[in-house]
């Protein structure tokens, strides 16, 4: 007979479940659908806002609209880079997928462009919690052998959020007013958010930074995963909400460098997908059909994230992320010349994958480089400084499009910040000795004493 376990030993821990892992993934791809869809969906139905009766919206305040979700994405970002290691990120994915779902139906019932902008702003916080806290449980409840592929397939479901934006646009518009879109992305408080409050795990760093040892070794367990020790209370990951130890040697070089993609990777997202429906619109495109070649780059982007998390595990992200780059810079200086069809909608594939997911193996690449108790604090305020470019992008797109110079120009512009993002995933630094992530350092799977903790763990 099996004695039980005392009461000072962990309990004993469950086998793993490769179920839970699935559902873990699945669930994760379905948060990241509804944060793709609000992201996507003001571009969709920026061509309807323009005419709306009584609003009198200009390109360039249309623009400026557009940049109001990312300075909302920009305070959520360093909210959840400050607060994600206190609060814990079951927390604050729900409180961020419920909070901008409630915004999306304050969009919709918007009466004016002054209560749609500031429900559009609102809701970018919401956003701004999501996408760094979702990356970061997503990393953290993966094996490092497929850990960039569990966030390609993530962000995967966020493509496929923003490519059904344009493609309930284009079947919708403008026969139908544009609030009904909106309405659509509030449809996760009735759906994805139940699902998430009953079935979303704890990551066993927080469960086991906050005294929780057995809880963290059981869910461990569970997802196959190795149970790292978390730092002692001295280690200076929460100074300066989290930033001290990003800024401090030997991450200092890594952290800027990190910045620099996400300005340039959340600048093309969000300048891009905005005005690629007007650029097509003004190229001589139907709003239909400018709508529907906006869906070829959200589909370049969702097919090709998963082969390129798996390249990016087998070659090493440095090499995909700045093919990546590369690749959209090229796609759009031949969109520049006005190709031929076919070549416009390949090069809309590849502009897809090169501009609208890059930005998915920069958040890869960087946990793949940073410490795993570093995590949550690099990848949040590498998005927060991201965000200055995801409010530029809009903003310059609209007022590029209102100056006198030509339509290529904007093609231009987005083709040189690629350059720019490549550059700095060129330059980025080798792992610092003493940081590398713990792939064979971490204590396998079993008893782990929680009086080994640090003060205060």
């Amino acid at each position: 007979m099996t004695a039980k376990p005392s009461p000072r030993c962990p309990a004993p821990v469950l086998p793993q479940r490769p179920a839970d892992r699935r559902l873990f993934v699945l669930l994760a791809a379905l948060i990241a659908m509804f944060e793709g869809y609000d992201l996507s969906v003001y571009g969709a139905t920026v061509p309807a806002l323009l005419h709306e009766p009584g609003w009198n919206l200009s390109k360039g305040e249309a623009g400026d609209i557009g940049s109001l979700v990312a300075v909302g994405m920009l305070v959520g970002a360093g909210v959840a880079g400050a607060a994600g290691r206190r609060v814990g990120t079951r927390r604050l994915l729900l409180n961020g997928l419920s909070f901008f779902s409630l915004c999306m139906l304050g969009s919709a019932l918007a009466d004016g462009p002054g209560v749609f902008a500031a429900s559009r702003l609102l809701a970018g916080i919401g956003l701004g919690v999501v996408l760094p806290t979702l990356t970061a449980v997503v990393g953290d409840m993966s094996a490092p052998r497929v850990r960039a592929r569990n966030i390609a397939i993530t962000m995967a479901g966020s493509c496929a959020g923003s490519l059904g934006a344009p493609l309930l646009g284009s079947w919708l518009l403008p026969d139908v007013s544009f609030r009904v879109l909106y309405a659509v992305g509030a449809a996760a408080l009735l759906t994805v958010v139940p699902w998430a409050f009953l079935r979303l795990p704890e990551s066993p760093q927080y469960l086991l930074r906050t005294g929780r040892a057995e809880e963290a070794v059981r869910t461990a367990a569970r997802f196959g995963l190795p149970v790292a020790q978390p730092p002692a209370v001295s280690e200076p990951a929460d100074r300066f909400l989290g930033l001290g130890p990003l800024l401090a040697r030997p991450l200092v070089v890594t952290t800027l460098l990190f910045w620099v993609m996400a300005f340039c990777g959340l600048l093309l997202i969000f300048g891009f997908s905005t005005w690629l429906p007007t650029l097509m619109q003004t190229g001589g495109f139907s709003i239909g059909s400018a709508l529907t070649l906006t869906c070829l780059s959200w589909i370049g982007a969702g097919v090709g994230l998963v082969p390129g998390g798996v390249l990016a595990d087998r070659l090493g992200p440095k090499r995909v992320v700045t093919g990546a780059f590369l690749a959209g810079s090229a796609g759009l200086l031949v969109m520049s010349r006005s190709p031929a069809t076919w070549v416009l909608y390949l090069c809309l594939l590849v502009c897809g994958f090169g501009l609208l997911a890059c930005q998915a193996l920069v958040n890869a690449y960087l946990i793949d480089r940073m410490p795993a108790h570093l995590r949550v604090p690099a990848l949040g305020w590498a998005l927060s400084v991201g965000r200055l470019g995801a409010i530029a992008g809009p903003s310059l797109g609209g007022h590029i499009l209102d100056s006198s110079l030509g339509l290529e120009w904007n093609f231009y512009f987005f083709a040189a910040t690629a350059a720019v993002g490549a550059t700095a995933a060129i330059a980025v630094p080798a792992r610092p000795a003493g940081h590398r992530a713990p792939r064979r350092q971490t204590a396998p799977i079993g008893p782990v004493a929680s009086a080994e903790r640090g003060p205060g763990g």
